[in-house]
């Protein structure tokens, strides 16, 4: 799979209402949601938990993610990289780099799937930076 791919699949997701632990496009979905249904779309089959919080435990999405996809700088994360972001002091939020400095993200305050700046605000809350397995370069 190419970046571009997986930009137009997250780009794909927009509009997608909000809607915990729910995993359909179109239908509802949270952040995870969203990774998931994106690596799904690529053949990719994550550990997909089914029993968090609204608000999940920081340890064990960062667990998963690990456990899934491989993680890089969060520095050199590009489009097509799923970034882990902080909401209060914990991670508990996760978002697919889009260009131009952009991320794509089940937003629950929008109550959808919406394309946000990463803005310095964004920036600051950065935790970590993952890549799906098997992306080539573009």
């Amino acid at each position: 799979m190419r970046r571009a791919e997986i930009v137009a699949e997250a780009r794909s997701w927009l509009g997608t209402p909000f809607r915990h632990q729910g995993r359909l496009k179109g239908v509802g979905c949270d952040c995870i949601g969203l990774v998931v249904g994106v690596g799904r779309r690529f053949g990719l089959e994550p550990e997909d938990p089914a029993d968090y919080a609204r608000l999940p435990d920081g340890r064990r999405l960062r667990a998963g993610l690990a456990a899934n996809l491989a993680e890089v700088s969060a520095d050199a994360a590009r489009p097509g990289d799923v970034v882990l972001l902080r909401i209060r002091r914990d991670p508990q939020h996760v978002a697919i780099l889009v260009p131009g400095e952009m991320m794509i993200h089940a937003f629950s305050a929008a109550g959808r799937v919406v394309a946000t700046r990463l803005d310095a605000r964004w920036r600051r809350r950065r935790v970590a930076a993952y890549r799906f397995p098997g992306v080539e370069e573009d």
